[in-house]
């Protein structure tokens, strides 16, 4: 029977391998601090939207899972993802970051 040092980080490290695009840059840190196990994952920036998924939802469900083994092994476990860039990648621009757009062929418009 495996230990709880490797059901967790096995357990995650399987599941993300499995999601993403570069398995061999997956990588777990387990860590013990004062709220329980804190597991830190690192992936490739390019997987990163794999791992959060949808509004978050992929996270979300890691997480909820990681918290099932936790529970199973009378145990707290976390998930840290690892954020390279700090989440200042976004796929559009702020309304605010936008270029000024020429309105002038409509300002006459009477609707």
């Amino acid at each position: 029977m495996k230990t709880m040092v490797e059901q967790d980080k096995e357990f995650l490290e399987f599941v993300v391998k499995s999601i993403v695009g570069n398995p061999n840059d997956v990588a777990v840190d387990r860590t013990i601090d004062e709220r329980g196990v804190l597991l830190t994952l690192k992936t490739n920036p390019a997987d990163m939207g794999y791992v959060i998924g949808r509004k978050g939802q992929t996270a979300q469900s890691i997480r909820t899972l990681l918290k099932i083994i936790g529970a199973k092994n009378n145990s707290r476990v976390n998930l840290k993802i690892y954020d390279p860039e700090g989440g200042a990648h976004r796929s559009a621009p702020r309304r605010d970051e936008r270029e000024d757009v020429d309105t002038s062929a409509i300002d006459d418009l009477k609707i």
